[in-house]
């Protein structure tokens, strides 16, 4: 069986063989942010769109180094990876960036590090899911509010324990709320909701992650001619929507066909995935 590579500040090493010993900051205080990119027919897609939000979380978390994450580091890192693993054309890679220091709460600097994996996609082009997708709300943990709600921190227990309740009543996808009880996102994407012919989506105020896919849907809708409106959404909404679709880099637009008793439709989502594959 082929061995399968990470990259690991720089260096390749088998993705089995030990290379974070038990004083990383990421894996000590989830010290750090990732993000989930698609390599798709030999590119990766929407680079800037990517190193634009590394670098505005990298600022957040004050990491030094940011200018190093642009477009075209994650490109050139991103295919080496690809082509030394022979994942084919289309992939997920996943980066995550933390502080390469040590001590405790206070660390003794602020440099990063950083490990790069790859895995192969079978989707080779954006598919509207059949059948679509059965969701819940997941409310016993809210998402606070605060200026790290819009980025992919490795601060994570939140999304495991919806993942948790996901799995226990055999669930396609969750919903999280926020503070103050208003749909936030998905549990791995952005959420967006069709009412009376318009389309609505948690504004960043809200507590979601600033997604790079919510970024490239909202600008498809408006060259389109469709409505999105970021606004503060109930969850009662769910009962009357038409259309309810989530939202990620890795899988596109996925349809959600039900919620509790409620059943939706998917004709927006569908023109949007059509539009999405044209890029």
């Amino acid at each position: 069986m082929a061995r399968h590579f990470i990259n690991f500040n720089g260096e390749f090493y088998a993705e089995d063989e030990p290379v974070i010993d038990i004083s990383n900051r990421s894996f000590r205080y989830g010290d750090g942010l990732f993000e989930s990119m698609r390599w798709a027919k030999g590119e990766l897609k929407f680079a800037d769109l990517h190193a634009s939000r590394i670098r505005r979380g990298m600022d957040l978390l004050k990491l030094q180094g940011c200018v190093r994450i642009d477009h075209y580091f994650l490109c050139e890192k991103v295919e080496e990876l690809v082509r030394k693993n022979k994942v084919g054309l289309h992939a997920r890679a996943r980066l995550t960036i933390f502080r390469h220091a040590g001590g405790l709460y206070s660390p003794t600097g602020n440099e990063l590090g950083y490990t790069l994996d790859v895995s192969k996609l079978d989707e080779l082009v954006h598919t509207s899911n059949s059948p679509g997708l059965i969701i819940d709300v997941f409310d016993e943990v809210p998402k606070p509010i605060n200026i790290l709600s819009s980025i992919k921190t490795c601060s994570a227990l939140l999304f495991v324990l919806a993942g948790i309740f996901k799995n226990k009543f055999s669930l396609d996808e969750v919903l999280i709320v926020n503070q103050n009880g208003f749909l936030c996102e998905g549990m791995s994407s952005n959420l967006f909701v069709v009412y009376k012919k318009k389309i609505y989506t948690p504004a960043l105020s809200e507590g979601c992650v600033e997604g790079v896919m919510r970024s490239v849907v909202m600008r498809l809708a408006a060259e389109n001619g469709l409505e999105v409106i970021e606004a503060q959404i109930n969850p009662e909404i769910l009962h009357e929507a038409d259309e309810v679709f989530l939202t990620n880099v890795s899988r596109g637009i996925r349809w959600v066909m039900g919620f509790s008793n409620k059943r939706y439709f998917n004709e927006v989502s569908r023109f949007l995935v059509t539009k999405l594959n044209e890029l």
